[in-house]
């Protein structure tokens, strides 16, 4: 699918991550990195299953190979906030994870140095030199990070941390209530917010049969 994508022209595809999937996001974006050359990807990460700069190793690894298989960088980064296989945690604390590996994830691969001291990650440390190097191609920005989710706590974490929000298909006046929440959420700490919108186009011959 993702070769057949980059050949038709396609701009950017989403790599999943999930446990029942079994397939691993970053071990899969490693693997075909260098059989694509135009596509971006959006590799999805789930907070908390890999230590933050063990993490940041593996991405800017990925988005290397892709920098050398064409076209410059092709890397983006869809942050997955929900909880691990086996280990539940209440939505407040698993969103505050996500803030902190996100925090963690945009300075290090921006080639920054990093000193976190917070709830979950207690750590100072330089960027890898992979990280260096990659953002000294990218001009000194971390790869664009898209982000959902609609609780209040969500939210917050979007307005804080992602370069993107991402939206699911909702009424005109539901979607508009969305993204004004967001800009003003995000204008109150001094960012902006672009936004993604989710849907899925089903296609059969009829549209009774669609709609089936």
């Amino acid at each position: 699918i993702t070769t057949t994508a980059d050949r038709l022209g396609f701009d950017r595809i989403l790599l999943p991550s999930g446990y029942d999937l079994g397939i691993d996001s970053v071990a899969f974006a490693g693997g075909v990195a260098p059989m694509t050359e135009r596509i971006r990807l959006l590799v999805a990460v789930r907070c908390g299953e890999l230590w933050p700069p063990q993490l940041a190793r593996q991405l800017a690894s990925i988005e290397e190979a892709l920098w050398h298989s064409g076209n410059g960088p092709r890397l983006d980064i869809n942050v997955i906030s929900s909880d691990l296989p086996g280990a539940p945690l209440p939505s407040e604390a698993r969103y505050e994870r996500t803030r902190e590996v996100m925090s963690i994830l945009r300075r290090l691969l921006a080639g920054q140095p990093v000193e976190h001291h917070g709830e979950f990650y207690d750590l100072e440390l330089e960027p890898p030199r992979i990280a260096r190097e990659m953002a000294e191609r990218r001009g000194g920005a971390a790869p664009e990070m898209q982000f959902g989710g609609l609780s209040p706590a969500a939210r917050d974490v979007a307005a804080d941390q992602a370069d993107v929000f991402l939206m699911w298909p909702d009424t005109v006046a539901g979607t508009q209530e969305v993204v004004e929440d967001m800009r003003a959420r995000a204008a109150a700490r001094g960012r902006q917010l672009r936004f993604g919108f989710r849907v899925h186009v089903v296609v059969r011959e009829t549209e009774a049969a669609a709609r089936a």
